[in-house]
C-alpha cells in the first residue's frame, strides 16, 4: 500500500465544471512558491484531460493521481520555470 502524499496546499474543486477547476488552480498556484505541492479535488470528468494539460503548459509537474469513487485527485508540483510561449 502507498504511503499518503504530503501537500502543501489543497483546493477542493468539487462540483465545479471545466474550466473551473483548472482555473482555480492556477490562481492557487500563482500563489504558491516553486516547489510547493497543491492537493485538487475534482469531479469534473474533464478533469482528466484539462489538469494534465495544464501542467504541461504552464511548467508545473503532475505527480499523482488518485482514482475516487467520487472524485480524482491530483497532486501538482509548482514549477519554478516561465510557463510556454503560446
Amino acid at each position: 500500500m502507498a504511503l499518503p502524499m504530503e501537500w502543501d496546499q489543497e483546493l477542493d474543486a468539487s462540483g465545479l465544471l471545466c474550466p473551473l477547476p483548472v482555473l482555480k488552480a492556477r490562481k492557487r498556484l500563482k500563489a504558491m512558491a516553486p516547489g510547493a505541492v497543491l492537493r485538487l479535488v475534482a469531479t469534473d470528468p474533464a478533469a482528466v484531460i484539462d489538469v494534465p494539460h495544464f501542467c504541461a503548459e504552464q511548467g508545473h509537474e503532475l505527480l499523482a493521481v488518485e482514482e475516487g469513487a467520487a472524485a480524482r485527485v491530483f497532486y501538482l508540483r509548482k514549477g519554478g520555470q516561465s510557463p510556454k510561449p503560446e
